[in-house]
């Protein structure tokens, strides 16, 4: 158990992390904008924030934290995969919970509450894609 578990948090999850804290400033301002000051959809301001994290996220990914060069294709349809499977998992399992734990509030807060949470989901799931999956060496 100790091995697995320090197989997750070592030196590849601090760089993977510090990669998601750019990712986190420039995709949360975008989805926060688009779906309070645009009022767009919670899905079109999730999923833009979504593209272009991913784009950041990919190039940094692959260079800094997994340390990959070159151009691999099967590398970028797998981050693609990836990335879209977590992103619908995340963002579809945090709108219904939410709008259930939070019944009693209005959709304005339902809505910024699910994208807070599909954040959270969706770094876990995602982590756990790039680096046994999408980044894997083996």
């Amino acid at each position: 158990m100790r091995r697995i578990i320090s197989s997750f948090f070592d030196a590849t999850f601090l760089k993977f992390m510090l990669v998601g804290v750019v990712n986190t400033l420039v995709g949360t301002a975008i989805m926060f904008f688009c779906f309070n000051i645009l009022a767009w959809s919670y899905w079109i301001s999730s999923a833009l924030n979504y593209m272009v994290g991913s784009i950041v996220s990919y190039l940094l990914n692959k260079r800094y934290t997994f340390q990959q060069k070159g151009h691999d294709w099967h590398t970028v349809w797998k981050f693609i995969v990836n990335v879209s499977v977590c992103y619908v998992l995340a963002y579809g399992l945090a709108k219904p919970f939410v709008a259930w734990l939070l019944s009693g509030v209005t959709t304005n807060i339902q809505g910024n509450a699910a994208l807070f949470v599909g954040m959270v989901l969706f770094v876990g799931f995602n982590y756990i894609g790039q680096r046994f999956w999408a980044f894997s060496t083996r």
